[in-house]
């Protein structure tokens, strides 16, 4: 298995928490896989699938799996590190700054516009996690009964990982013993 110093994970986990500007996960999926590759899609979306069933934010438990596999815990801790220090201290700075401008017209506007961008990077990333299904349709099954469970019953996380989640590992199984 390949390695990275603490080092590399921090400038790689750096480019991108600093590159994610209204949606880290696309520019961590682009550096990751398609870039630096790193990592095969299908293990971003295992790792992935993994990192948002359990509590914290997706992306820096990602930070964790990843850093963890190629550097140990040190490799852990400078990948998140890499990945918040820099937009931290920029968000710090807009916090004060939208403390004395929030007010203006111009700003809810910009406001307005930076999430219509945050809401397709996160919808682009979706879509090129969909196409790996494509490899193997009887996933799509688990997809649509996520959305519906998600969006159509209004469930939370917990319960739509109750309901998708055992017919995920069959469909999973069957999948590995039918190559």
């Amino acid at each position: 298995m390949k390695t990275l110093t603490p080092l590399e994970l921090f400038i790689s986990f750096s480019k991108i928490g600093m590159s994610g500007f209204g949606g880290v996960l696309p520019w961590a999926r682009r550096t990751l896989v398609e870039r630096d590759k790193i990592l095969t899609s299908e293990e971003f979306s295992a790792i992935l699938g993994i990192c948002q069933i359990v509590p914290g934010p997706n992306i820096v438990n990602l930070a964790v799996c990843i850093g963890s596999r190629f550097g140990g815990a040190r490799g852990a801790l400078a990948a998140v590190l890499g990945l918040t220090l820099g937009p931290i201290s920029i968000v710090m700075l807009l916090a004060v700054l939208y403390e004395h401008y929030s007010y203006l017209d111009s700003v809810k506007g910009v406001l307005r516009g930076i999430s219509a961008v945050g809401v397709g990077l996160i919808a682009s990333t979706g879509f090129k996690m969909l196409k790996d299904e494509f490899r193997y349709p009887a996933m799509f099954i688990v997809v649509i009964v996520t959305i519906l469970a998600a969006s159509y019953f209004h469930l939370g996380l917990g319960w739509v990982v109750l309901i998708s989640s055992p017919l995920a590992l069959v469909l999973a199984w069957k999948k590995a013993h039918s190559e």
